[in-house]
């Protein structure tokens, strides 16, 4: 296998939906590429790439990769506009949809059909591997008369449900009214004994079926179909639904968990930043300041004893939810390290009023917690003293609490999430779903149950799953089988 790029190597145009949990993916991606000898062009928009040469490393990961390199495109964001990476309101979703149609679209439509690429000392262009849900990156690829492979990095389940969205409205399950949450769907097959109205996308409680995130996910998974193949990053965990997909995508190669498939060819090749003195490179791509102290407060704790929390890049929650859930937490007795990004909080409410409460929980805070605006999530959930993971249940985060044995309380917000917190508790019994419910007693309860009232039952399903992942990015797995598989495939494209 090569080890770098080369001019006889396919070149790769990898582009991410402009989210930080998008771009950890597909970064990923971008490594497993190198390391495989493809050369790599990364295309960011010009905010986020500025935030992550300010947060990350770039020289220590991408630098050993002759063959990789960074282009940026224009986001249509100014200077003096906020830079929160979460969504406040259901406008702040509109408007980066807006934006992707009038300013990204075509910013990616220009560096690809430019000189730029076309004389790039790597070779041209051999293939694109864009965002699922950017499916004008199809037409661009269609326009060079090269192949595109479409990355959805999401769940399978939720990409199922996305495929199922126009047979649910036609058979009336969506809009559903607030008081028929609890409703069993019944026309997604393989969920219909436990899927409710309250676990399928956030996106399906718009109550106007013409909402635009709604048309732009039927959309973008009706369009997604055109792409010449398709990854996703799972694994044998979710083979039901994969299944049915391939009806749907059968040049379809499932290549997860990213993070374990990256972390094993890391530790095979000459270019691991683990081997001889190279010091500990990130696999991750963060928007945020990592701080790292937080990893020597967990080399003081006793083993398996702290719920790690941490809620993503992107949910927004009110002060009121911070201090329910912040109350749960002291309450529950256990020690906490929990993850609270600055810009996360929503406008402040009554704010007065909870002054007295917050100096009573930083007091609490002091004995068995520990708070920073980030931290380096996998090396967290890896740590021996860590038991419990309270997570938003973004997919990123689920895969590695899998791969790191680590059982979870759920308190979903956007998008997948909603359905990856039910497989998490009702399918997987890796640990429990929160979901629509945000109080200090619900949180007490549930932490005292993943760590305590429920923890063998857990640990034995978290230990499976963990072994699975495990399995599946063996050189006889059928996650690595894939990857040699999408090798074959760009390799043909060059």
């Amino acid at each position: 296998m090569a080890k770098t790029g080369s001019l006889t190597s396919p070149h790769v145009v990898i582009f991410p939906f402009p989210i930080q949990g998008h771009i950890n993916s597909m970064l990923k991606l971008a490594e497993v590429l190198c390391l495989s000898g493809i050369n790599v062009t990364f295309i960011n928009t010009q905010r986020n790439h500025s935030r992550y040469l300010s947060f990350n490393d770039v020289q220590s990961r991408f630098g050993r990769f002759p063959g990789f390199c960074f282009e940026t495109i224009p986001d249509g964001l100014s200077a003096d506009q906020p830079r929160s990476a979460g969504f406040r309101n259901s406008q702040d979703l509109v408007n980066m949809l807006h934006r992707l149609k009038t300013v990204v679209r075509p910013g990616f439509r220009e560096l690809l059909t430019s000189n730029r690429l076309k004389i790039d000392t790597r070779g041209p262009v051999s293939c694109i591997i864009a965002d699922g849900i950017l499916g004008f990156a199809i037409d661009v690829a269609e326009e060079l008369g090269i192949p595109s492979i479409s990355f959805r990095t999401s769940s399978a389940c939720s990409s199922w449900i996305y495929f199922c969205l126009t047979k649910l409205i036609e058979n009336g399950d969506i809009p559903f009214k607030d008081e028929d949450m609890d409703r069993l769907i019944k026309n997604v097959p393989e969920m219909e004994s436990f899927l409710r109205c309250r676990d399928l996308p956030s996106f399906c409680r718009a109550k106007d079926l013409n909402h635009p995130s709604l048309d732009f996910v039927i959309a973008e998974t009706s369009y997604s179909t055109r792409a010449t193949a398709h990854l996703l990053n799972t694994f044998d965990i979710e083979a039901p639904v994969i299944s049915h997909l391939r009806a749907y995508w059968p040049n379809l190669y499932t290549i997860g968990p990213l993070n374990s498939l990256l972390n094993t060819l890391r530790s095979r090749t000459a270019y691991s930043p683990h081997s001889s003195s190279s010091k500990s490179v990130s696999s991750n791509a963060s928007l945020y300041e990592e701080d790292r102290s937080c990893m020597t407060w967990l080399d003081k704790q006793p083993e398996k004893s702290v719920v790690y929390v941490s809620f993503g890049s992107i949910a927004m929650v009110s002060r009121e939810q911070w201090l329910e859930i912040w109350y749960g937490l002291v309450n529950s007795g256990h020690r906490f390290l929990w993850v609270k990004p600055p810009d996360s909080l929503l406008a402040k409410d009554d704010e007065e009023s909870h002054v007295q409460a917050e100096t009573e929980l930083i007091e609490a805070t002091k004995e068995r917690g520990y708070t920073m605006e980030w931290a380096p999530q996998e090396e967290v959930l890896n740590h021996s003293s860590v038991g419990g993971f309270f997570t938003h249940s973004g997919w990123n985060s689920t895969l590695e609490s899998m791969v790191a044995g680590v059982p979870m309380v759920c308190w979903p917000h956007l998008a997948d999430q909603q359905i990856n917190s039910r497989y998490v508790s009702e399918v997987w019994k890796i640990g429990m779903d929160m979901k629509d419910n945000c109080n200090r007693l619900t949180v007490e309860k549930l932490i005292r149950d993943m760590m305590d009232v429920k923890r063998e039952e857990l640990m034995k399903s978290t230990a499976k799953v963990a072994e699975m992942a495990r399995q599946s990015i063996s050189r006889d797995g059928s996650s690595y089988r894939n990857y040699e598989g999408l090798l074959e495939f760009i390799r043909k494209s060059c």
